[in-house]
């Protein structure tokens, strides 16, 4: 049976590169099965996703290959198996809404994940979280202990070697540290359709000033609140007569709706960095 990979790719726009790319697999017997690129011409850089299946070479010596391959074009790239599900370890508080739609979505086989530990801050979630069978850890967190607490977040992050973080509707602001430490691999939903209305309470500040639509925005995590690159976004049409509850409870369908898209396409490798923004091959 041929082993399906994922190469993902970004280097400096130039003649030949999909020929380039192409010819490397093909060379290696590798059969392409979905490609896709863009060219940046407001950066000069080139970005790509190829799906492919090989036999021949195993993932060792593809990566070996393809360093030498991906100096002279100075290409970052990534390769990944498919057959792999991507290491996860979910973050909520006590809004569980995104959090119970993810878990049903990877239970019913909708997300290639392996969801391997869920962290909280509060255990009104631990239930639900014994029936997934997923480990559960409650992490108390108050100003005098968030040090200590992010410290036992990210040792448990780092042990179930999780490849990706998932803010569930964790109220709490990480630290620029622990940002860094996640760089790239943590994904939050916010409630609202950034960049208007950051911050808490979303929904009043929509409320206050009478919006006619409200969103839901799923982002990569840095140190600039709520300010990432944005993977995906959507919107609920509101009226007058709408009150912060009924906001609140359109809202919440649509932040689960948005962060599964998110973490979907995180999870199949087809969100690549482009600075302050992504590129999202669909």
């Amino acid at each position: 049976m041929n082993h399906v990979y994922i190469l993902t790719l970004s280097c400096p726009d130039r003649l030949g590169l999909v020929h380039a790319v192409s010819g490397f697999l093909l060379e290696r017997g590798g059969n392409i099965e979905e490609a896709a690129q863009y060219n940046d011409h407001g950066t000069g850089l080139f970005f790509m996703r190829v799906q492919f299946a090989c036999d021949r070479l195993t993932h060792a010596e593809l990566c070996q290959q393809l360093q030498s391959f991906a100096e002279p074009f100075k290409m970052q790239w990534h390769l990944h198996a498919t057959a792999q599900p991507v290491r996860t370890v979910m973050l909520v508080s006590k809004e569980g809404h995104c959090l119970n739609d993810l878990l049903f979505r990877w239970k019913s086989g909708l997300l290639p994940l392996d969801i391997r530990a869920i962290i909280s801050n509060h255990r009104d979630f631990y239930q639900l979280a014994a029936s997934y069978n997923v480990p559960f850890h409650h992490i108390p967190v108050t100003l005098a202990t968030k040090a200590q607490a992010e410290a036992r977040a990210y040792e448990i992050i780092e042990s179930e070697g999780a490849e990706l973080v998932v803010l569930a509707r964790y109220m709490q602001i990480l630290s620029d540290e622990l940002c860094t430490k996640l760089a790239g691999r943590a994904i939050n939903i916010h409630h609202s359709f950034l960049p208007s209305f950051k911050g808490a309470k979303p929904y009043y500040q929509a409320h206050d000033r009478g919006v006619k639509l409200i969103g839901a925005t799923a982002h990569y995590v840095t140190a600039h609140l709520d300010e990432g690159p944005i993977i995906e976004q959507d919107v609920a049409r509101a009226d007058h007569s709408k009150t912060v509850e009924d906001l609140t409870a359109m809202g919440r369908d649509t932040e689960s709706q948005v962060l599964a898209r998110a973490v979907k396409w995180h999870s199949e490798r087809r969100v690549l960095l482009n600075g302050h923004k992504t590129v999202v091959f669909k």
